[in-house]
């Protein structure tokens, strides 16, 4: 297969000793162990490039050999076959790979893969942070950790996605790489990957703000006598708190933590009015609803409703 992955101007080994690569690529890509034949001497070569926070490989060990590793921890490797064949193998499955197909391999799944004589592959390097931090940026739900339900892609399924990788190694590349640049092809590469091979991602437009935070006030409401905070909310909508904050500024005009308090108080206001709702005191009731402190709870009060929680009840009669 003819490719633009990676130039010699990225060549770090050149007919050298596959395990002087592989130490390399433990250092770089990804912990594994590599097993040769007892016979021959390959020679591997390996190009690589650091682009933000992506890891790009272009490696041959120039031999038959046997790659393993018990799991690749915090990393996603997207893997294209280049020329030769490589088989992988899983839970009582294997497949052959030829030149144009793409592999991907989740954090938790076991490595065993052997290359063929002529075998050369990309490796892409992708950390989970990255593809968390696509997933919370679009508002795409997920159960547990991001996983690619399907391991193996023909090149006609992926379209135009080799050509993604090509144009980012040309940057890797380049003489001046901008920061900002990287970053920018880090997220695109990192969207598309989610969106064109199959995960467990929801990614429906519930997951859009204003759907996102019409579940929280749902869920508030249905927890007023909880003690709920900033960290409860922002696990249910799947976000990061700085994300959750600035939510409830643009929607509500206010933190979450004064959110839920103004519901609180809301909703003490409204059994104190209410005839038909069973209160015996001020005191039980707030401490119903969480305000340990009466004396904080009923200045609060005040100034949200102009007068005591106390006057209230004398009023319903």
């Amino acid at each position: 297969m003819e490719s633009h992955l990676l130039s010699e101007r990225s060549r770090v080994f050149d007919r050298a000793d596959p395990y002087a690569v592989s130490d390399y690529v433990n250092q770089h890509v990804g912990t594994h162990c590599i097993r040769l034949p007892s016979a021959g001497s390959p020679s591997a070569s390996l190009n690589h490039r650091k682009f933000a926070n992506l890891d790009l490989c272009r490696i041959s060990y120039g031999g038959s050999v046997q790659v393993t590793s018990p799991a690749l921890e915090s990393n996603y490797h997207l893997q294209v076959l280049l020329r030769g064949h490589c088989l992988w193998r899983g839970h009582r499955q294997e497949h052959y790979l030829a030149p144009g197909e793409l592999l991907l391999i989740n954090p938790d799944d076991p490595v065993d893969l052997t290359y063929s004589n002529d075998c050369e592959k990309f490796i892409l390097k992708v950390p989970v942070s990255l593809i968390e931090s696509v997933c919370e940026a679009q508002r795409w739900l997920h159960e547990g950790p991001v996983r690619f339900l399907r391991n193996r892609y023909g090149a006609n399924e992926i379209e135009g996605f080799v050509s993604l990788l090509g144009l980012i190694c040309q940057e890797a590349e380049g003489n001046d790489p901008l920061a900002l640049v990287q970053q920018h092809y880090t997220q695109i590469v990192a969207s598309k990957m989610l969106s064109a091979l199959h995960t467990n991602i929801d990614r429906e437009n519930h997951g859009a703000p204003n759907a996102t935070f019409e579940r929280l006030v749902e869920y508030i409401e249905q927890h007023l006598k909880n003690d709920l905070c900033s960290k409860d909310l922002a696990l249910q909508a799947h976000m990061s708190q700085r994300s959750l904050y600035a939510l409830f500024e643009r929607h509500a005009g206010t933190t979450p933590r004064h959110y839920i308090r103004q519901k609180k108080l809301a909703r003490i206001n409204t059994c104190l009015r209410d005839p038909a709702c069973n209160v015996r005191n001020v005191t039980e009731l707030a401490l119903d609803y969480g305000f340990a402190h009466l004396g904080r709870f009923s200045e609060s009060y005040r100034q949200q409703f102009g007068e005591l929680p106390s006057h209230t009840l004398k009023a319903r009669g």
